[in-house]
């Protein structure tokens, strides 16, 4: 073999050499993702418990719900939190009065279709948690405005409720706040709102929708913030020019004191409440308010 061929061989073995290091050492992310997960499952002892879904993500069915299995048509309304398997730093939550909702058939397919497979088959009630690799979640550009760094892999549970219209939420939301807080109120069974009566104030002027009314009153979330007010006793108006609740004033008299926890329903509904100059709601869609007022005077 002249000198020539026996460089050419030895460069040969050389790149061979370098090419196979380098294909040994590079990763692809769903690998690195899957390692992850399974120490992970490991560390928290998850053996037992989580499924594979094929695709990459793994899967705990807490409870499997009763009743109807969810159809792409439903409407489910569901609590969720993502958090970090790293370090457990929570990217994302629904609140105790901001639950979530959709239609099953896009909820199914969030995280290419990561839910859809965890839920599959489930009903109303259902409770998962799902591990879900970060190429099926944010990705490697993460999520800026929820803090989620590059190629974040998520320890996600979702809840799904077991009531599928909006009052019945409302009602839900109320209740939790009710109980949470100790309030004894009374259920109005033709609107459902829920009222308490600190002050019953003085029979007199009957109060219809035209009646004029100057009242105090100052509306709250459900989380305790304040989005308006007015208790200076200069505001005026009748009740068919305010929310459907706020005739449920119709059953007290002047002078009267009255708590109003009001179903979203009957308050700014789907839409919410938008201010015009700025174009920044100021009242969420769906959202239940709660409401001191006092009926300063009535005239018909």
């Amino acid at each position: 073999m002249n000198n020539f061929s026996k460089i050419s061989l030895a460069a040969l073995l050389l790149a061979t050499t370098i090419f196979s290091s380098c294909k040994k050492e590079y990763e692809t992310i769903e690998s690195v993702d899957e390692a992850a997960i399974q120490a992970y499952i490991k560390a928290n002892n998850l053996g037992s418990v989580m499924k594979p879904d094929g695709a990459g993500s793994y899967y705990q069915i807490i409870d499997g719900g009763s009743g109807d299995v969810f159809a792409n048509k439903d409407s489910v309304f569901f609590n969720y939190q993502e958090k970090s398997i790293t370090d457990g730093t929570v990217y994302n939550t629904t609140s105790t009065y901001a639950v979530s909702g959709t239609y099953y058939g896009y909820m199914s397919n969030t995280f290419n279709g990561t839910w859809g497979k965890a839920l599959n088959g489930l009903k109303y009630g259902a409770k998962v948690r799902i591990l879900v690799p970060s190429h099926l979640a944010y990705g490697k550009n993460g999520y800026a405005a929820l803090n989620v760094p590059s190629n974040a892999v998520l320890d996600t549970y979702i809840n799904t409720l077991t009531f599928r219209k909006q009052w019945q939420l409302d009602d839900y939301y109320i209740n939790t706040y009710l109980t949470a807080n100790k309030v004894t109120a009374t259920k109005d069974p033709s609107t459902g709102i829920y009222y308490v009566v600190n002050s019953a104030g003085t029979p007199g002027t009957v109060i219809n929708d035209q009646t004029t009314l100057v009242i105090k009153y100052t509306g709250r979330f459900l989380n305790g913030t304040t989005f308006d007010s007015s208790t200076d006793g200069t505001y005026s108006t009748t009740l068919d020019n305010v929310i459907k609740g706020w005739g449920i004033l119709k059953n007290f008299a002047p002078g009267a004191k009255v708590r109003l926890f009001i179903p979203s329903v009957l308050a700014y509904g789907p839409a919410g409440s938008v201010d015009s100059s700025t174009g920044i709601a100021v009242i969420p869609a769906n959202t239940t308010l709660d409401f001191d007022i006092e009926i300063v005077s009535a005239t018909n």
